[in-house]
C-alpha cells in the first residue's frame, strides 16, 4: 500500500504540473500564430508577438488578418510577401 507521505508528494507533483501548463498556455507558449489577441476595454486589439514596444495597443488592428497578411511591429496590417521583398531588398 502507498503510504500518505508519498500519495501527498506526488499530489504537490502533479499540481504543479498543471499549474506549469496553465502559466505556460498564459504566456503564449503554446500559440502558434504570430499575433496574440489583446482585450482592451469592449475591443480586440491583434498585436505581434514582436511589436515595437513604444507603440500603444491602441494603435494595433482591432480585425483578424487574413493568412496572407501579417501585423508589422508598428501596427500595420500588409501582406506577406512585401515583407519579403524588403528583405531581400537588405
Amino acid at each position: 500500500m502507498i503510504s500518505r507521505k508519498a500519495v501527498k508528494i506526488l499530489f504537490i507533483g502533479v499540481v504543479i504540473i498543471i499549474a506549469g501548463l496553465a502559466l505556460a498556455d498564459a504566456i503564449g507558449v503554446f500559440n502558434p500564430k504570430p499575433y496574440s489577441a489583446v482585450s482592451v476595454g469592449s475591443q480586440v486589439h491583434y498585436v505581434p508577438k514582436d511589436r515595437d514596444p513604444n507603440v500603444k495597443i491602441e494603435k494595433f488592428p482591432t480585425v483578424k488578418p487574413l493568412p496572407s497578411q501579417v501585423i508589422t511591429p508598428t501596427g500595420q496590417i500588409v501582406p506577406k510577401d512585401s515583407l519579403k521583398s524588403n528583405k531581400k531588398g537588405k
